[in-house]
């Protein structure tokens, strides 16, 4: 066993004595998270570091206390710290103790975490082992926590085509637990730290990533998923501002952007009305920014991301089929992001790569360019890897070497030199905009699970899919009947 399988193995058997006191492998991470931090600032200050958490607050206060007046102290600290700024407001933002039992708060923090010394563990491994248990989170099915979880080979196989250098910045608007942001910073590492100077360093540090995550507690794991492998500073300005990303332009510009916006179609309130019924509102995003205005958050995502590039910036984002196909705002979305920016590839995912079954993403790969005259997208290259290709969770699950050919395809370092292949087709840009609908939806591979109804999906699945065909085409019909003139009559 790994030193960082044997971490998460430690870490992960008290999540089974928490269990039964109702507490959810996703809080139990949060806990950790609060506990972890103190813990390293104890160590910090220590060693001459600094001091990160006022006395008082700090660990040496949790470790003198015993009972019920640990469990009351705790709480204090959790809405004390929960006030700072920076990095230290971001992780105990909101934060709230779950664990009610002094007892089993005492154990945690005497037997499990002050037993190690956190600081001087490699944060390769220390990271890590809070990535494992981020994944033994996502997969616990009931809290949901999946939504924020992206398969890792699929992250490293997009950040292996976006190719991140040196001192250029990115962005991820929907950045759940950081899995981008760490991976981008993990490619810099790997493929430049020997030429990098003092200042290199810094900037790789404090000002290459940022994210921005509208949930409180996932933003909470990114910050501390993000310092455990060394990005940011305890006492530096947050990475992760906890917003929702769609409310406004950020302001600021990034010379790339990989994301995968929540999956779910709507943006909605709700809503209860004078008779106490409960009602769900479409919530329509209207920026001046945007091409387009809808309801529907992944093309909001769409162009936000559009929003945050630099000229001559890139991204990488996964999205539903319907982005591909809708129409109304979608295709008008799809037609002047064909002309403002070179979409340039898209790779079409399988399913079950994800928590939520059923979903049939891809990726978009696109560049942002000045303004021109004619289109920027010339030809538009679509990988399938989705048609007779098979994987689940468990039993079969995606692993960089099947992102392999795809990578190689893309040729991430002179795109000039792709070349055709069975499941590599180029698409001309008058080609393509004169589909129906500037449909970008495109197929050309047979699916043998027409013809052996043995391979089809699990029911679940299917009527997963139906579900998002259904709801795609109300949406169409929604679209269609706000533009209808109303109070027509038939004539005498």
């Amino acid at each position: 066993m790994s030193e960082s399988s044997a971490l998460v193995a430690k870490l992960w058997n008290y999540c089974h004595v928490l269990r039964d006191d109702g507490v959810s492998t996703i809080e139990y991470v949060e806990q950790l998270t609060y506990l972890l931090f103190l813990k390293m600032a104890d160590e910090r200050a220590k060693a001459g570091m600094g001091q990160v958490v006022p006395a008082g607050l700090d660990w040496q206060s949790l470790m003198d206390r015993d009972g019920d007046d640990l469990e009351v102290h705790y709480r204090h600290v959790l809405s004390e710290l929960g006030r700072s700024p920076g990095t230290l407001g971001t992780i105990y933002r909101k934060a709230q103790n779950r664990i009610q039992d002094p007892a089993k708060l005492r154990r945690l923090v005497v037997n499990l975490i002050n037993e190690e010394t956190w600081t001087a563990v490699d944060a390769d491994l220390k990271g890590d082992a809070y990535e494992g248990l981020l994944q033994k989170g996502a997969e616990d099915t009931k809290s949901g926590a999946g939504q924020y979880f992206t398969p890792r080979p699929l992250i490293r196989a997009m950040m292996a085509c976006l190719s991140p250098k040196p001192g250029e910045t990115i962005a991820d608007p929907a950045v759940g637990t950081g899995g981008f942001l760490l991976a981008a910073h993990e490619w810099v590492v790997d493929h430049h730290i020997e030429a990098m100077d003092v200042d290199d360093k810094r900037f790789l540090r404090d000002e290459t990533v940022h994210g921005w995550e509208i949930v409180d507690g996932t933003a909470r794991l990114c910050a501390m998923n993000l310092l455990l492998h060394g990005i940011g500073t305890p006492t530096g300005p947050s990475l992760v501002t906890v917003v929702d990303a769609l409310r406004a332009d950020p302001g600021v510009r990034f010379d790339m952007v990989a994301a995968n916006p929540p999956f779910g179609r709507k943006s909605s309130m709700t809503m209860v009305n004078e008779a106490g019924e409960v009602q769900r509102e479409d919530l329509v995003i209207v920026r001046d920014d945007f091409w387009a205005s809808t309801s529907n958050k992944q093309l909001n995502f769409l162009q936000h991301i559009k929003t945050m590039l630099k000229v001559n910036g890139r991204a990488a984002v996964v999205l539903p089929d319907n982005v591909l196909f809708e129409a109304g705002a979608g295709e008008t979305i799809r037609r002047r992001l064909m002309a403002e920016c070179d979409l340039h590839t898209i790779l079409r995912l399988p399913t079950g790569i994800f928590y939520a079954q059923g979903v049939k993403a891809n990726v978009l790969f696109f560049d942002r360019k000045p303004a021109a005259a004619d289109a920027w997208t010339k030809d538009v290259w679509v990988y399938d890897l989705r048609t007779n290709m098979h994987f689940t969770l468990k039993t079969k699950p995606l692993r960089e070497s099947d992102l392999g050919g795809f990578v190689a395809a893309y040729s991430p370092g002179d795109r000039s030199k792709r070349v055709e292949s069975e499941r590599f087709r180029r698409f001309g840009y008058d080609e393509v905009i004169s589909r129906d609908k500037a449909n970008l939806d495109i197929t050309w591979l047979r699916d043998d699970t027409l013809d052996d109804g043995s391979t089809l999906p699990p029911p679940a699945v299917l009527a997963a899919e139906i579900v998002e065909e259904l709801e795609a085409a109300l949406a169409q019909f929604t679209q269609l009947a706000a533009i209808l003139p109303t109070g027509l009559g038939l004539s005498d």
